[in-house]
């Protein structure tokens, strides 16, 4: 383990968990961003990468806002108020639930977004696969996994 110095002379130690984080964090972005300019170009308006985070966590059928905000640690206020601007792009819809409770449903359109969202996906797949050969891409997708579950574990 090696580590360095900083320019007052605070050792600095080199992490493998830091080198991770960043490059997770790098290719995420791009992908990202790759994906909502993609949409955009398709015609979808406000496709960003935060609403496409925001749509990825809803389920197919009926969503509620607590579950939603639950699932993505933010507060119902800030899954309604996306919601609201998401229903006026077109992309969602609201109904009457049970209780105070509206149902949160994907719109045809979104339907369609979140489908042209895993196409494009899957065209990059290939253009990844291209680049990277079909067994390390798999190793480095479980070894992921098992970072994932290991950190589920220590974060309980």
């Amino acid at each position: 383990m090696s580590t360095r110095l900083t320019q007052m002379g605070t050792p600095m130690v080199e992490s493998q968990s830091l080198k991770l984080v960043l490059a997770a964090s790098s290719v995420t972005d791009q992908i990202s961003h790759y994906l909502s300019e993609s949409l955009q170009n398709l015609g979808y308006e406000g496709a960003t990468s935060s609403t496409l985070n925001f749509l990825s966590a809803l389920d197919c059928g009926i969503n509620y806002g607590s579950e939603i905000a639950r699932s993505l640690r933010v507060s119902r206020q800030m899954v309604a108020k996306t919601v609201k601007q998401l229903s006026q792009l077109g992309y969602l819809q609201q109904a009457e639930g049970q209780g105070k409770q509206k149902q949160i449903l994907f719109t045809q359109k979104g339907e369609q977004l979140m489908a042209d969202s895993r196409q494009l996906l899957a065209d990059l797949d290939g253009k990844i696969a291209s680049t990277v050969d079909a067994g390390s891409l798999q190793a480095t997708l479980e070894q992921l996994s098992n970072i994932s579950q290991t950190m589920g574990e220590l974060s309980r």
